[in-house]
């Protein structure tokens, strides 16, 4: 049977890559977008940093409970099921974030967006765990993390020309629109999956919860997690606050900016991805994260700017995190057992969420702002940012020492379940 390893991707496996990408890609670029939107939408609805915290971070709140939840249930059902469902409601969230008249709406409909956005992530790399091996999965990662290029790209930049042709709602309603589309996508194009129904008598769903989250092994990578999206929910709500007021970068000067950012995330996706799989995982994640650490702290210490330089500066930045999140999403990835993955996913996405709004609350509250918008106390969320990146190798070397150790097992179980060829 020829494999991704051997051979090149199928056809099927392709569009599979493409989907999970794409709807990666609705799913960040509506969590992202909140951010270059922050000062449009602070002014709009005369809202202060704090609160615009809790705006962020209610997704990320509500995502943490929907992981959680649908933890035990999550190796119960067909992979596609589960996907069309929670995309659904998804899109629904969203499409209340478009029709949002104030604060405390707005606030709710992030709530509704995080209890199904939050579980997307994790059924997508329960996918791709399902249908390609550890060997290649930094290539696939690498494409998959492309979306979070594409959104910066793409994404951003048209959704700001809307909000400022329109207002602040329309790039919400954008997404829904291409929601609907995708939607389409997985219910016309993509194939069952229920290989991992096969693997013994399902437990209750309350049973599975708590034997997944029991497992010394599996607390190891939930810890990881944890320190892993602590730094992006730390700096990315409030960097276009910061850019705007502190570094001096018009408004209309983001729409460029957030396009080079992605162009440099575009470009590295693909060869960070081939190049964990050819160098080592952790090895490129340990490199990700030291140029991570340098980047940080110049880009929170910025002052007055000019627009050329704040370019250089997020594209190298763009670099380092892509070299974090890729080899780190491909390892953890491997930590689980097959029978597992659905409620690890759900598990691990539920306390990456949980970790990422309690950072996003954290730097509200180191934040101080001025009424002309200033921020004050920015460097310290860098120097945060830092001592998260640092503990994050650590645990990160645990992780990879266990997978090693369980790869070296001779009855050790398959890394993916038989990969389904398809004619090209």
């Amino acid at each position: 049977m020829n494999t991704p390893s051997a051979t090149s991707f199928t056809r099927y496996q392709k569009f599979m890559i493409a989907l999970i990408a794409l709807i990666q890609f609705t799913v960040i670029l509506d969590f992202m977008v909140i951010s270059p939107l922050g000062a449009m939408l602070t002014k709009s609805m005369r809202i202060s940093a704090t609160q615009f915290g809790w705006i962020v971070s209610a997704y990320a709140f509500s995502a943490a409970v929907s992981g959680i939840a649908a933890a035990g249930f999550a190796d119960r059902f067909d992979r596609k099921q589960m996907l069309l469902f929670f995309y659904a409601g998804f899109t629904g969230g969203t499409l209340l974030c478009g029709v949002a008249s104030g604060f405390w709406f707005l606030l709710m409909a992030r709530m509704v967006t995080g209890l199904f956005g939050g579980v997307m992530f994790s059924i997508g790399m329960a996918i791709v765990a399902d249908l390609f091996p550890l060997q290649v999965r930094g290539r696939v990662m690498g494409f998959v993390q492309m979306a979070f290029a594409s959104s910066q790209v793409l994404g951003i930049p048209i959704g700001l020309k809307l909000a400022g042709m329109f207002d602040w709602h329309a790039p919400f309603l954008l997404i829904v629109g291409v929601c609907v589309l995708i939607g389409l996508a997985i219910w016309r194009g993509m194939q069952p999956m229920r290989e991992h129904l096969k693997r013994g008598p399902v437990a209750h769903p309350m049973q599975h919860l708590l034997a997944t989250a029991a497992q010394p092994r599996y607390q190891q990578a939930f810890l990881t997690t944890v320190f892993i999206s602590t730094g992006g929910f730390l700096l990315m709500p409030y960097s276009s606050n910061f850019l705007v007021n502190n570094v001096g970068i018009k408004q209309e000067d983001l729409f460029m900016l957030y396009m080079v950012t992605g162009a440099a995330g575009l470009v590295a996706g693909p060869l960070i991805g081939r190049l964990a799989d050819k160098a080592g995982k952790y090895n490129v994640f340990i490199a990700g994260s030291c140029l991570a650490i340098l980047m940080v702290i110049w880009f929170t210490q910025l002052g007055i700017t000019p627009l050329w330089l704040v370019m250089i500066v997020n594209a190298v930045m763009m670099t380092a995190v892509t070299s974090r999140m890729i080899p780190s999403q491909a390892l953890i990835s491997a930590v689980p057992d097959m029978k597992d993955r659905g409620a690890f996913m759900a598990i691990n996405a539920s306390v990456q969420q949980m970790g990422g709004g309690v950072a996003a609350v954290i730097g509200g509250a180191i934040i101080t702002s001025e009424p002309s918008g200033f921020l004050h106390h920015f460097d310290v969320i860098g120097y945060v940012c830092v001592a998260a990146f640092v503990i994050c190798a650590v645990c990160m070397f645990v992780v990879n020492k266990a997978i090693q150790q369980k790869q070296s097992q001779p009855a050790a179980e398959p890394t993916a379940a038989p990969v389904i060829v398809m004619a090209e």
